[in-house]
């Protein structure tokens, strides 16, 4: 199934800032969508909707920094450029601290918006790429037995075939099998690659304390 194209979200209450933005988008060949307020917003965005949104610092009612914490509240990540009519040292910094990929100052020049932008549906695609990756392996990881996360286990602890089945008091050949089948299920090819799938699965990682 094809990927849903981006929507770069406008949210500003000047309605002839949200026409200009919508053209510029237009022309570059993006994909975008308008609200007046942080409300509208909040209660017509769908967060799971690949994309970023350019956000306006100064509105009334719910700012951008509040929408800002609003959407960390509901586990939005979806990425921010926030844009200001003035220079706010302490509100940039707010918002840089709370995950903002770009703070911009109007009257803002149009390849440096794009720009902004395109950084921020890229920071969007890894974390979408990531999230599905993570989601995958977790998927897979589930399909083991317990023969085989236990071979795993051992397999990123570094131990040898031979070593393994003396642990888990079986043959060899035994433990060759179940290593075949769980890259097989693990879609590795290599105990390089398996070695690294585990790592990230947290799988023989060292105990919080």
């Amino acid at each position: 199934m094809d990927t849903p194209a981006p929507t770069v979200y406008l949210v500003d209450d000047d309605p002839d800032t949200l026409k200009a933005l919508q053209r510029l988008l237009q022309s570059a060949g993006l994909q975008s969508a308008a609200f007046a307020s942080a409300q509208v917003f909040l209660q017509d965005h769908d967060r799971n909707a690949p994309g970023c949104l350019l956000l306006d610092l100064s509105m009334p009612g719910v700012d951008g920094l509040a929408l800002q914490r609003a959407l960390a509240q509901q586990g939005s990540e979806l990425p921010i450029v926030f844009l200001s009519g003035r220079g706010d040292i302490p509100a940039t910094v707010q918002a840089m601290k709370h995950g903002a990929t770009d703070f911009l100052t109007k009257p803002v020049d149009d390849n440096e918006l794009l720009a902004a932008i395109d950084e921020a549906l890229a920071t969007d695609r890894h974390r979408r790429r990531g999230h599905a990756e993570r989601d995958r392996l977790a998927t897979s990881l589930a399909a083991l037995t317990e023969r085989e996360r236990q071979v795993l286990e051992q397999v990123v602890a570094g131990r040898l075939n031979k070593q393994i089945a003396a642990e888990l008091g079986t043959a060899e050949k035994t433990i060759k099998f179940h290593r075949a089948n769980l890259m097989r299920k693990l879609r590795v090819r290599s105990v390089a690659e398996l070695v690294k799938l585990g790592e990230r699965a947290g799988i023989g990682a060292a105990p919080q304390v």
